[in-house]
């Protein structure tokens, strides 16, 4: 660059020292002849422009003008650029031709929808899951193309953290599990799959473990009144005394395990709604569960309770009896004796409701917490076989939550205790006179 911009100077100089030399040879205003030096050079600039303006206007799709000196730099780094760029919008191109060719072939449904939810791209499989007509159908708002109550309240809330399940409109009986991905400056992903070989599997599942527990509660009560028979009866030998009090416990912990199937069961099964849920007096509810628990320890362990007597909740009373007492009855069972066990129920600094159960029992793992509320998982089995525990009772705790609109949380830490808190949303919340005056 230095050299070009050298030539130039050069280039301005001749002009200049040629003026000079014309007007020691001829005379007259040497003003006169530099100025025509300088119009010279002048001109020059404007044809380079000239030629420049006409290149970029062609579309740049020849080789740039040639020339020298600065305007010779300019047209090839124009040029560079050119080529940068061209091979930019050829990389650019392969990869949109890529991602259209990738999505297209995905049997799950792909739409592009911009800031006003309008569609901008959709693939082959969209058309046949959504049952969307072409091109005709590009720029439509999604919201009036795929009309479901779950859905409109699903982009209503802003909340795409999960997705929501919905009628097919092109297949009757067939459900698509919805879910948009914010991405760029106001763009967003839509992908839909049909869920329902997968809804069918889960429902056939629910109805597997329901039927065979009811199928299993019949013989196991049968086989319970026969045990117990057997235990009272003066002529069965002392030496069957150990055997028929073993069966009696396995017998009670069989039939543990099949009402707690029955009732994650019914939730899975059961839609939440409105009909049954009722203001619940939770502080009545607390102190029942703590009678049984303390009955439950036997005075080994000490439960404290720290209840606010004026916040109720809305939702049904035998599901949330199933949940805190799971969470307690846990407590009663991981702690050891003289342990310290404190249940609170009280309203939190943001609005919302807490049940939280704290002992300081045998504490759990951190690796363990992301699993724990999966059926049948069990941190320490052979202790919990012991205790008589189903593995069950968080997984019904937080079926029992989602359909509150809640959440549990857990915090602990090996041999220095855990807390457990259900915490539900502030309009869940419902004051205890209230409460009563609606019963």
């Amino acid at each position: 660059m230095r050299t070009a911009w050298l030539t130039e100077f050069l280039f301005l100089g001749l002009w200049v020292g040629l003026a000079g030399l014309v007007w020691l040879l001829f005379g007259g205003a040497f003003g006169w002849w530099l100025a025509v030096a300088l119009a010279i050079t002048g001109l020059r600039h404007i044809r380079q422009m000239q030629r420049l303006e006409g290149w970029l206007r062609s579309g740049r799709q020849s080789q740039p003008p040639q020339s020298w000196g600065v305007w010779g730099e300019v047209f090839e780094h124009y040029y560079r650029l050119q080529r940068r760029y061209a091979k930019r919008k050829k990389r650019l191109a392969r990869v949109i031709r890529e991602f259209r060719e990738s999505t297209a072939a995905m049997p799950d449904g792909t739409l592009v929808l911009d800031a006003d939810w309008r569609i901008t791209w959709f693939n082959s499989a969209s058309v046949r899951l959504l049952g969307l007509a072409g091109n005709r159908d590009l720029g439509q708002p999604v919201t009036s193309l795929l009309r479901a109550p779950a859905f409109d309240a699903y982009m209503r809330s802003g909340d795409f953290g999960r997705p929501v399940d919905v009628a097919s409109p092109t297949q009757l009986g067939h459900t698509l599990s919805v879910r948009i991905v914010p991405y760029g400056r106001g763009q967003y992903l839509m992908l839909v799959r049909d869920i329902t070989r997968i809804q069918r599997l889960q429902n056939m599942r629910r109805d597997f473990v329901a039927n065979a527990s009811h199928e299993l509660r019949s013989p196991l009560t049968v086989l319970g009144g026969y045990l117990e028979h057997l235990a009272e009866d003066e002529a069965v030998p002392e030496i069957w005394d150990g055997p028929l009090q073993e069966m009696q416990v396995q017998c009670t912990r069989m039939a543990t395990l099949v009402n707690d199937l029955l009732e994650l069961s019914r939730l899975e099964t059961d839609s939440p709604g409105e009909p049954d849920e009722q203001p619940v007096p939770v502080p009545d509810l607390v102190r029942r569960i703590v009678a049984d628990a303390e009955a439950q320890a036997g005075g080994e362990r000490t439960i404290e309770v720290d209840l606010d007597e004026s916040l109720g909740l809305a939702g049904i009373e035998n599901e949330l009896y199933s949940a805190f007492s799971n969470l307690v009855f846990n407590a009663v069972r991981y702690t050891d004796r003289g342990g310290r066990i404190r249940v609170r129920w009280y309203r939190d600094r943001d609005g919302t409701a807490r049940f939280c159960v704290v002992d300081d029992g045998i504490g759990i793992d951190a690796r363990h917490l992301p699993f724990i509320t999966q059926r049948f998982y069990r941190v320490d089995p052979s202790r919990s076989r012991s205790q008589g525990g189903t593995g069950l009772g968080l997984a019904i705790v937080k079926h029992v939550l989602q359909r509150h609109d809640s959440r549990l949380t857990v915090e602990s830490e090996p041999g220095e205790g855990s807390e457990f808190c259900c915490v539900f949303p502030a309009h869940r919340t419902r004051g205890l006179i209230d409460a009563e005056g609606a019963a």
